[in-house]
């Protein structure tokens, strides 16, 4: 079973189209039922997420009726008659999905810590595969429309784990002398989050990998005019010390510009970490 929480909600079971889920309140209690399934989400827990700005009065009948389209939704058409994976039991739901049941969120949480094992071994061609598989099984938003404490939490772990993963594909495409992907991922990462200094470290990174000292020392200075005028303060230690050492090293000579052609193929990697969910929001430009 494939479940994609990003973007569009959807369920694919083997074998068959996938499914999406269109309630609005069935997406948020799948997605909460999904993340928590080992541990199980109470009731009042699952209430308080559906209805962040306070529960109705007829609330109890109300969750019934949304946890019963879950139930619909992950049921699986091979399942035993009368068998049930989301079931309620001491006040609180479980979702018993099969073992092997892949959550593009999950895969892509894993693909950045063996992308962050990987690029410490100095395998960057691993790396950047996985850090790219973990972009494409993030495309999309999480639950756009659905605010909420729990949501919102949720939404800036999953912002955290894009801009760690744009950050990894950036480094690993500048050691593999890549500058067009080391640039790209680091201009995104940038564009997220424009006070990100490790973003930033990125961007310099990529530029001098490529021999391009002076656009490095240039994003330098363009960090620090941004940190001066918007948050009254000096770049960090760390990129500081990157900058001095860019001022030290003898210019290097600059690298034949690569080619903007797609990846390679993963061959030997889990094609669910490098992104076997089906693209269903534009790629990153």
């Amino acid at each position: 079973m494939l479940i994609r929480l990003m973007g569009l909600v959807t369920i694919e079971h083997e074998g068959l189209a996938p499914v999406h889920v269109s309630s609005a309140q069935a997406q948020v209690a799948l997605a909460r039922l999904v993340l928590e399934r080992d541990s199980g989400t109470s009731r009042e827990h699952l209430a308080d997420t559906l209805w962040p700005e306070g529960l109705p009065d007829t609330w109890a009948s109300a969750l019934r009726s949304v946890v019963s389209r879950v139930r619909s939704s992950v049921a699986s058409p091979l399942q035993q008659p009368g068998a049930t994976p989301l079931v309620s039991q001491s006040g609180r739901y479980l979702l018993r999905l099969p073992e092997d049941t892949a959550v593009d969120l999950e895969a892509a949480d894993a693909a950045v810590a063996e992308a962050e094992a990987a690029f410490a071994d100095g395998a960057h061609t691993v790396a950047r595969r996985l850090a790219a598989g973990a972009l494409d099984n993030l495309r999309g938003s999480f639950l756009p429309a659905h605010e909420g404490e729990w949501a919102a939490g949720v939404r800036e772990r999953v912002e955290e784990l894009r801009l760690t993963a744009l950050e990894l594909a950036s480094l690993s495409a500048s050691g593999l002398g890549d500058e067009h992907h080391a640039l790209r991922f680091a201009d995104e990462a940038v564009r997220r989050a424009p006070f990100r200094e490790s973003a930033h470290r990125c961007r310099m990174t990529a530029h001098a990998a490529a021999g391009n000292r002076a656009d490095a020392l240039r994003a330098y200075h363009q960090l620090g005019e941004v940190l001066a005028e918007e948050l009254g303060i000096d770049p960090a230690p760390e990129t500081q010390a990157a900058y001095l050492e860019l001022l030290r090293a003898p210019q290097p000579p600059r690298r034949p510009r690569s080619s903007a052609s797609g990846r390679a193929p993963a061959d030997g990697l889990d094609p669910v970490l490098i992104g076997a969910f089906e693209a269903l929001s534009p790629p990153l430009r």
